[in-house]
């Protein structure tokens, strides 16, 4: 990543807002396989190993599985929050929203998050629904009162709050 000056303003800018949430994120060596390559999730706080990180976006989508699970989960997630938890496995299209909002909200492409090597192949056709207001998701981001619903003055992707209380 060094000489990358603008994948690390990218990271910069992406730490600056998690730390306003505040979502614990801290740079670390991760001597360990992670699901997204130099990201780790550890008690609820966000890794980021800047030599091994691939796609900055990504820290956005993990800092999503973090704020929107209740807060007395969020000191104990570990790794792929969804993987073995069925009871999260919901929270994956609300992450997926949650990072879109966060990263219109900072100004920058969508595409840093829903980049070409993620969602299985599916990122373009993810943005395609998105870019036609079409949030896949949106009902459990509304009921965990994260956003307006449909009857309120401003619409997703404003967020009310970051975090779920």
């Amino acid at each position: 990543m060094a000489g990358n000056y603008q994948q690390e303003d990218i990271i910069q800018k992406i730490f600056s807002f998690l730390e306003l949430l505040p979502i614990p994120t801290q740079f670390s060596k991760i001597n360990t396989e992670t699901f997204l390559p130099g990201i780790k999730i550890d008690k609820g706080v966000l890794l980021v190993d800047p030599d091994k990180l691939v796609h900055p976006g990504d820290i956005l989508h993990e800092a999503g599985h973090i704020a929107v699970s209740r807060p007395e989960e969020r000191m104990h997630l570990q790794n792929n929050v969804i993987e073995n938890n069925e009871s999260k496995s919901g929270e994956e299209l609300v992450a997926m929203l949650w990072s879109y909002a966060a990263i219109m909200d900072m100004g920058l492409s969508p595409e840093i998050v829903f980049h070409k090597e993620g969602y299985k192949g599916e990122s373009e056709w993810i943005l395609d629904q998105y870019r036609s207001q079409n949030f896949i998701g949106l009902p459990l981001l509304q009921w965990m009162g994260l956003t307006y619903t449909d009857t309120e003055t401003l619409q997703f992707p404003k967020m009310k709050k970051w975090l779920r209380t």
